[in-house]
Order: C-alpha cells, then sequence, then structure tokens
C-alpha cells in the first residue's frame, strides 16, 4: 500500500473501528479479490465486531498498492458511503459505476484533472487492460514459472521446540510465534499447510518422505519450512544440517535430495522451495562499525538465542554419506538460509527468530509484484541491519531456479 493510502487509512482508523458494518463486507471483499475466504475466516475469528474491525484494517494495509482503492469500492458496494467518502481522496475509482456516487456538478467541474501516470501507476492496472511491464508481463512471461492450480502446493513446516534432555539442546523458546506467523502467511498465499511438531530425526526423514511420495501432478510448486536447531556440515553442494528432537543431525543436502527429479517425478521441472531457520555453525559474525548505524536494529541481549549446538563440525556418518551428492542444474530447488555458513542465526525468545519474523513482513508487504529473489534480497537487507548486543547476522539462499518465482495472491 503507498505511504499517502496508509496515513489516510490509519487517520481514520478510531471512526472506521466504530462505524463499519462487517456483515455486508464480507462477500465484496471477496468478490473483488482483497482478500481470500481463509483470510476472511481468520479476520472474523479475532473476536467481537470491534476487534473484527481492527484486524480488518490492519490487513488491508497488506493487500498491495491498490487495497484502500478496492476497499473503498466495497464501502460503497455496501452503502458505507459515508466512510467511503471519508477515505477518499476526490477521485473515483476505477471500476465504479460512472452514475454512482456522483459528486454535485459544481464540485466535479472544480475537480483538477487527474495527473499524468507516473512511473508507479502501472502496478494499478484494471483486469481487462494491457499489464504493465513491471507486473504482468512478468507474471505471464515464459522465464516465470506458472501458479494456476489451487492450492498451488503443499508447505511442510516442521516445528522442533522440545529436545530431549539427554541432547543438551535448548528448548527454542520463540519458534512457536515463527511456526503461526508462517502458517498464517502460507496460507494466505494459497498453499495447504501440514504443521508437524517435535520431531526426531527418523520422524523428520519420514514426513519428508512422505510429501516427496504425494502426488504432485495437479500442483504447482511445494514448500519446506524446517524450524530447529542446526550445525554445520561438510563436503555437500547444499550446506548445512537440522537436528531432531533426539539430537541426530540431517544433511541439508539429503532433505532437498527427497524431492529432486529422481525420487519426486510429479514435481520435476516444478519449483522446490526450503526455508531453514536453524545456526549454520557456532561462529558469531562481530560484523564491522559503521557510525550513522552504531543503534540501528539493536535488540535486547536478554531476550535473544542462537540456534547454535555444541554438536557442529566436520566428519560424522551423516555429512559423509552425502559427500558425493550432487543436485541436477534443472532441478529447480531454492534453499533460503538464516545466516552465512558456519555462523549463527539469532532468535528472540518473545517475537520469533529474525528470519522469519522479516519474512512474514516483506511477504506482507511485496509478494503481490515482486519475485521471489527479490524478496530475499529485502529480507537479507532488513536483517543485516539488526544485532544482537555486538553480533551480527546475514541471510542468504541457494538458487537453483531456471525462472522467476512469483507467490500466488
Amino acid at each position: 500500500m503507498e505511504e499517502a493510502d496508509r496515513r489516510r487509512l490509519r487517520s481514520s482508523r478510531v471512526r472506521l473501528v466504530k462505524e463499519l458494518r462487517l456483515e455486508p463486507l464480507w462477500a465484496p471483499l471477496l468478490r473483488r479479490g482483497l482478500f481470500t475466504a481463509d483470510m476472511l475466516e481468520e479476520i472474523q475469528s479475532a473476536g467481537p465486531r470491534p476487534d473484527q474491525a481492527r484486524q480488518l484494517l490492519r490487513d488491508v494495509e497488506t493487500r498491495g498498492r491498490r487495497a484502500l482503492a478496492d476497499f473503498v469500492l466495497c464501502l460503497r458496494d455496501t452503502g458505507q458511503e459515508r466512510l467511503a467518502e471519508l477515505l477518499s481522496d476526490g477521485r473515483r475509482p476505477e471500476g465504479e459505476d460512472l452514475g454512482a456516487h456522483r459528486p454535485p456538478p459544481e464540485a466535479h467541474r472544480r475537480r483538477p484533472p487527474p495527473p499524468p501516470p507516473t512511473m508507479e501507476t502501472p502496478c494499478e492496472a484494471q483486469p481487462g487492460r494491457p499489464g504493465p511491464p513491471e507486473e504482468k508481463p512478468q507474471r505471464d512471461s515464459d522465464m516465470v514459472y506458472p501458479l494456476t492450480s489451487e492450492p498451488c502446493g503443499y508447505c511442510l513446516i516442521i516445528n522442533n521446540v522440545n529436545f530431549d534432555k539427554d541432547t543438551d539442546l535448548k528448548r527454542r523458546l520463540g519458534s512457536n510465534v515463527d511456526c503461526q506467523r508462517l502458517e498464517k502467511r502460507f496460507r494466505a498465499l494459497h498453499f495447504e499447510i501440514l504443521t508437524k511438531e517435535d520431531l526426531t530425526a527418523q520422524e523428520i526423514t519420514q514426513e519428508l518422505q512422505s510429501l516427496a511420495r504425494q502426488d504432485h501432478s495437479t500442483l504447482d510448486c511445494c514448500l519446506v519450512v524446517i524450524l530447529s536447531h542446526g550445525c554445520e556440515s561438510y563436503h555437500n553442494q547444499i550446506p548445512g544440517a537440522i537436528f531432531g528432537t533426539d539430537g541426530q543431525r540431517i544433511a541439508l543436502q539429503k532433505v532437498v535430495s527427497y524431492f529432486n527429479g529422481s525420487h519426486c517425478p510429479s514435481l520435476r521441472r516444478k519449483p522446490k522451495l526450503f526455508f531453514i531457520q536453524a545456526c549454520g555453525g557456532e561462529e558469531k559474525d562481530p560484523g564491522f562499525k559503521m557510525e550513522s548505524d552504531a543503534s540501528q536494529g539493536r535488540l535486547e541481549e536478554k531476550t535473544m538465542e542462537s540456534d547454535a549446538t555444541p554438536m557442529g563440525g566436520p566428519g560424522g556418518d551423516h555429512d559423509e554419506l552425502d559427500a558425493t551428492a550432487t543436485l541436477p542444474t534443472d532441478s529447480d530447488i531454492l534453499v533460503c538460509y538464516p545466516t552465512f555458513p558456519g555462523h549463527v542465526s539469532w532468535r528472540d525468545t518473545q517475537s520469533g527468530s529474525w528470519l522469519i519474523e522479516t519474512l512474514d513482513q516483506v511477504l506482507a508487504e511485496y509478494a503481490h509484484q515482486e519475485d521471489l529473489s527479490s524478496i530475499l534480497m529485502k529480507v537479507a537487507n532488513i536483517v543485516a541491519d539488526k544485532d544482537a548486543g555486538p553480533y551480527k547476522q546475514m541471510p542468504g539462499h541457494v538458487n537453483f531456479l531456471r525462472k522467476k518465482f512469483f507467490f500466488k495472491v
């Protein structure tokens, strides 16, 4: 949403919360594509009417550049003209009936003509109109993965919080916050969510193999999220390893290999995305000091933890098994890491991990217009500005995608 629209919406929030009639709004919000049915159910579950209204207004801010204009049309569809005018900037939204809600002739004559299109205008193109070079041709291009199925694919989230006492692996406080964020976000992006909690290494393997054996022929992609402790793993094209709750580790190379063309034929030539929230090692990055950024992004040290373990390092059966594993260049795989290989990643015990919190925020703001690589670059830029006392974190990703990936919105 444009900053001017966001300010207009927030300045009117008190009156909107008080006066919004929600019941008649649900149908036009769905019909105009501002929200999905699942998203509306989540808003309706927020509690009493005022709480639902507050949640609706917060979520409208995340629905793209045309969100306010479409919301105004929904208000007018339901006869809430005064609230529509409150949010209007004086221009009739495109798509509105020409004979409806027309201002007095005098006011109409005095209204200045709309400004010429700017570089931002193409993102507000309407259905039926030729798409802008920055947006629609990108999504329709041969160099973009098609996402037309509903759902677009499965999203498996493995959330390990509690570990066996004899492993010396700490409880991952804040991980449930990450899990809930991702469930809500990827459900809104048209994935079917499968959540598993506190799995041993063998159980993780079984869940991954089970997902890989599913028939994905009618789906367009697959997404796997693993929230756990991790460590460094050597000799692999896909570096790193994650821990089960029993302290046994699984190389990420093996995790990814379950979904390659040989093991999962129905996902051949389709994007397979992996988001990993786990340390890549034990080394802490002190960064380098910049005078203008000395205090930017600093967080309370007492709530910060890392997902590093004392068990990282070269060697071990699991590493050697995958020492010669390779991926075909057309395997359509992307693996997102929270930190540089060999380093720790940071997790706030109250608000969740830096990577997942930032990814959720950036997806809310840009999923409708940016491809995945651009989104991850924005995430890396934001996370790099944070610090845990003297330490920093730098996310990254390994990209074997052949095309651009845009989330379905």
